[in-house]
């Protein structure tokens, strides 16, 4: 049986460290605090703009546990999420607000983000993400390929990603030479 004509292929983007510079201290990477701390690397937006011109919806899926720790609110994780949806042809955002211990679908490296409605051709889909969690969600998910921006000095990836890219430009160049698969 085939895909829902409907179902449309997706990257989905992790946020930090993918979209946006991730702050990172002592090797671990750290969203930024505000909208102003938000820096968009160069080559993200040409970078997007092709995915979007070859028909991916561009998805991003992102964990902030700093709000449920208390750390950060919720209204600032989403205003850099709509400055960021303002600057670049984003589709859409998938938060989750959880830490580990509150056990959720949601929170990377479980699939719930890259699953919930709409439904994407996850078969045709492409996880892009700069640690194991998002390497093993877009796993998973069963998506088509997972690819890691290794940005991130000293932090191991425990999770094997299909390519491993400095950049969103250079992963955005594999995803794109990648033979189209259309469902049966």
């Amino acid at each position: 049986m085939g895909v829902d004509s409907a179902v449309t292929r997706a990257v989905f983007l992790d946020r930090d460290g993918v979209v946006n510079r991730a702050v990172v201290r002592d090797g671990k990477p750290y969203p930024p605090s505000s909208v102003d701390a938000t820096e968009v690397p160069p080559d993200v937006g040409p970078a997007l703009a092709r995915l979007k011109a070859a028909g991916y919806r561009l998805v991003v899926v992102t964990n902030q546990p700093d709000v449920a720790r208390g750390a950060q609110t919720r209204a600032v994780v989403e205003a850099i999420n709509a400055s960021l949806g303002a600057r670049l042809p984003i589709d859409e955002f998938r938060v989750c607000y959880h830490d580990d211990a509150d056990g959720c679908d949601c929170r990377k490296p479980k699939p719930g983000l890259l699953l919930q409605p709409p439904a994407h051709d996850l078969g045709r889909s492409v996880m892009v993400g700069d640690r194991w969690r998002d390497v093993e969600a877009g796993r998973r998910a069963g998506v088509r390929a997972t690819v890691l921006v290794e940005n991130h000095a000293g932090e191991p990836c425990d999770a094997e990603p299909d390519v491993r890219v400095d950049s969103l430009g250079a992963a955005a160049d594999w995803i794109l030479a990648l033979p189209d698969r259309r469902p049966q």
